[in-house]
């Protein structure tokens, strides 16, 4: 995959456009290096229509201006006839999928006067029904008239209803919502015409005494009308950014938001010492992470000047000739080439100096914010590609190298006997896949100069066939082969006098085989298929024996959750009871409450469909369009965390995040000294957990569910990790395994400075595994903790990974 980023999609919106768009207005746009441009769907004709209409209706003199409040509230007092001619330009043609629909900025669909509200919301209908009928695919509509307003919550549901029934009346309209990415007390102004200024006084909204920075007043609007409108997959964000960006957890959250647009206001371009309009470090780092996303949002630009017009198909940034030629004095002057789009050209530019992608983003390229069911290698044979993807990660397999190579030198520094009588050590990968893992430990081996026993187990028959031919091809015939399930190995064998047990004991020989066991000079084969099915032959037996440095990459990405403590489990008592080694000796599961908007939509709104209990499934993701909703203050640092989604990628002129808040649930270590291999032969309890973590909420937020990792120690000294916290340090640009995710089936809305209690279950019946978790949140009121909303509990029992 390319290491650029996707192109810039940029657009030109005048609020003020008076002349029609027209194919060649478009062309003109295509011409000047834009992508597409804004059209009003209705004239400043019906505009002076309806202020004509409501002023009538809202005189002395007219009958609905004699109606009480509970009376207008019951009926329309002013009836907006349908669209003519004059009242809209838009018409359907070539170009209108190059056009965004602008609806008109004048309505307040929030006002508390019911005929004010009435009239927006038939004005909003007429709108979109006739842009629905033009063919126009997206419309951006200005968001709910906030700022500065208290109490105003049915004003804003009202607004919220409205855009409900527009997705249900426009079906294949992409509805833009433009919000600011904060609500400022200053940033609200009213231009003449705007029907919030003939609001009657009984039903003005009460202005606040003291107007105040509310930093996610514009966030929690827009999560108001988003939930009000079922999480529509048509719905989505058109975000304003101003001169000066909100803290660095403002704009985390509107990351994790739908954003599609966003618009960039000439205001807030700076002149550079050339003179020419480029944006600050701030918000040049705000589009590095935004143009991250899987789906990167367009750029509006807004009041940058006209559009130039094409003139014979030149460049408009070629020179104009004159009518007449320069006269000898203008023709010494140096040409300067003027730019008609300065800011245009800027952002093209910014394109190019985009940072390229990292190794991670690449490898996870399309796999963003999709949901993926967890493997179940213990129920499925893993196709080869599976197996490919997992060894396209090269810091996994050095750490598992590292790991293994300082165990190998321990061992003999240590002066540890083997289990092997030959003096060998004992080496076993126990679901060996395709094995990347045995040429790791035979390199280890080599390069610390310590000989080794090598075994490597498989139960697929279908990867087994490619470890002979590795064995043959690569490991030159020192790797000894066995296709059986860990559980049921008895262990390394060989037979009492010396000779390889696995060619003296095959169940079925046919002649040749028995011509080639008589030739002493022979390599013997070095593959049996179940070490169940050896026998006794005549005076010889099997010899059974330990291993010493028992190796598995079963992990998962809750680290427990492909099962790889009953795999080991299973296993244990085959390794040696003194000095054995388990790699890896430990692992840890994290989990941490998130906003996942997207994620929850896909669950919601789609997934549900054919799985009823969709919602309670934990799921594999690249977790990319998420905010890491609990956090602490950081201290001022130069290299921020970059390795979660909301600290990724951006290591300069990026003011210091919170730390997001992390903790552990459980932990697994191996070998388990606590359990005798009767036990975990027998019973399976020893493997739940139980864990309550509780997770501090500074800024209000819906949780949409939780973001598992896990941390591994392999050896000591040698670890991994995609805990965002520690994966730099430990294990940076590993790319194996993606967070895991536990959805909740309802969000739930946590407030300002409360807490969110996690409780996490894993469960056994024996025959499979699974997980149980529910969020609750509190609230400290009056000093005394009190329980404000919560999830139910969530059960992936119907869905458990089976043994």
């Amino acid at each position: 995959m390319d290491d650029c980023v996707s192109p810039f999609c940029v657009g030109h919106h005048d609020p003020r456009r008076a002349l029609p768009v027209t194919p060649q207005a478009v062309h003109d746009a295509h011409a000047a290096n834009y992508d597409m441009l804004t059209g009003p769907i209705t004239t400043s004709h019906f505009h002076s229509r309806v202020m004509t209409l409501l002023s009538s209706a809202l005189m002395d003199g007219s009958p609905s201006a004699a109606l009480d409040i509970a009376q207008q509230r019951n009926g329309s007092a002013v009836v907006i006839p349908p669209l003519t001619p004059a009242d809209s330009s838009l018409t359907p043609n070539a170009t209108i999928s190059q056009i965004i629909g602008f609806t008109s900025p004048w309505i307040d669909l929030c006002s508390l006067d019911p005929v004010i509200a009435d009239v927006s919301r038939q004005v909003l209908k007429l709108e979109l029904s006739y842009a629905a009928f033009c063919g126009l695919t997206y419309v951006l509509i200005p968001g709910p008239q906030l700022a500065g307003l208290i109490d105003n919550e049915p004003g804003l549901a009202q607004y919220a209803r409205a855009i409900l029934d527009g997705l249900s009346q426009a079906p294949f309209i992409q509805f833009h919502i433009w919000l600011p990415i904060m609500q400022h007390p200053d940033s609200d102004k009213q231009e003449i015409g705007d029907l919030r200024q003939f609001a009657r006084p009984a039903f003005q909204p009460h202005e606040s005494k003291a107007p105040r920075l509310d930093l996610f007043g514009s966030w929690e609007a827009w999560d108001i009308i988003r939930s009000i409108c079922k999480y529509s997959s048509r719905l989505f964000v058109a975000l304003d950014l101003p001169k000066l960006l909100p803290p660095v957890t403002v704009q985390s959250r509107w990351y994790s938001e739908p954003v599609r647009l966003l618009t960039l206001d000439a205001s807030i371009f700076v002149k550079n010492p050339k003179g020419y309009p480029v944006l600050s470090k701030a918000h040049q780092a705000l589009i590095t992470r935004f143009i991250r996303l899987r789906t990167p949002p367009w750029f509006l630009l807004c009041n940058c000047g006209p559009i130039p017009q094409a003139t014979n198909g030149n460049s408009l940034h070629d020179i104009v000739s004159p009518a007449v030629f320069p006269t000898p004095a203008e023709s010494s002057q140096t040409r300067v080439l003027k730019d008609a789009t300065p800011h245009l050209s800027y952002l093209r530019n910014l394109q190019s100096r985009q940072p390229p992608l990292a190794p991670i983003e690449r490898f996870g390229a399309g796999y963003q914010d999709f949901l993926q069911a967890p493997l179940q290698p213990l129920a499925v044979n893993l196709e080869s590609i599976t197996y490919e993807v997992f060894e396209r990660d090269p810091v996994k397999y050095d750490q598992y190298e590292k790991a293994i190579a300082r165990a190998l030198h321990d061992w003999v520094e240590q002066g540890k006997p083997t289990s092997n009588p030959d003096g060998r050590v004992v080496v076993a990968v126990v679901g060996a896949g395709r094995g990347p893992l045995v040429t790791r430990a035979l390199r280890a081996s080599d390069d610390v100069g310590v000989d080794i026993d090598m075994w490597a187990l498989e139960k697929n028959p279908n990867a087994f066939v490619l470890l002979q031919t590795h064995n043959q091809t690569i490991w030159n015939q020192r790797v000894n082969l066995v296709k059986s399930d860990m559980r049921t190995w008895r262990g390394p064998v060989k037979e009492d006098i010396g000779n390889p047990i696995r060619q003296t004991y095959n169940k079925v020989r046919d002649e040749a085989a028995e011509t080639e066991a008589a030739d002493d000079t022979r390599q013997p084969p070095t593959t049996y298929t179940l070490s169940n099915d050896i026998e006794s032959i005549g005076t010889s037996k099997p010899i059974f024996y330990k291993i010493d440095i028992l190796i598995s990459e079963l992990l998962g990405s809750f680290g427990d959750n492909e099962l790889s403590p009953e795999c080991l489990d299973g296993v244990q008592h085959l390794l040696n009871p003194v000095h054995g080694i388990s790699i890896p000796a430990s692992y840890t599961a994290y989990i941490s409450p998130i906003a996942a908007p997207k994620l929850y939509a896909d669950i919601n709104n789609s997934m549900i469909l054919s799985i009823p209990n969709a919602a309670e499934i934990p799921y594999v993701v690249m977790l990319n369009a998420i905010d890491l909703i609990s956090t602490i203050p950081s201290r001022a640092t130069s290299s921020p965390v970059s390795d979660c989604p909301k600290h990724r990628h951006h290591t300069t002129s990026v003011p210091s995040l919170p730390l997001p808040v992390i903790l552990p649930t459980w932990a697994f270590h191996h070998p388990n000294h606590t359990i005798s291999s009767a036990t975990s032969s027998s019973s399976n309890a020893h493997n739940t957990r139980f864990s309550a973590t509780t997770f501090p909420i500074p800024s209000r937020a819906a949780i949409h569910g939780l973001a598992g990792y896990f941390e591994s120690v392999l050896y000591s000294g040698v670890e991994l990790s995609t805990n965002p916290l520690t994966m730099q340090a430990k294990s940076e640009d590993m790319i194996s395994w993606f967070p895991i995710y536990f959805p909740l089936k309802q969000a739930v809305f946590a407030p300002d400075e409360s807490e969110a209690l996690v409780c996490m279950w894993r469960k056994t019946d024996g025959r499979k595994v699974w997980y149980e978790w529910a969020v609750d949140v509190y609230l400290r009121v009056m000093g005394r903790r009190t329980r404000v909303g919560g999830s139910e509990l969530h059960s992936s029992e119907k869905e458990g990974c089976l043994m």
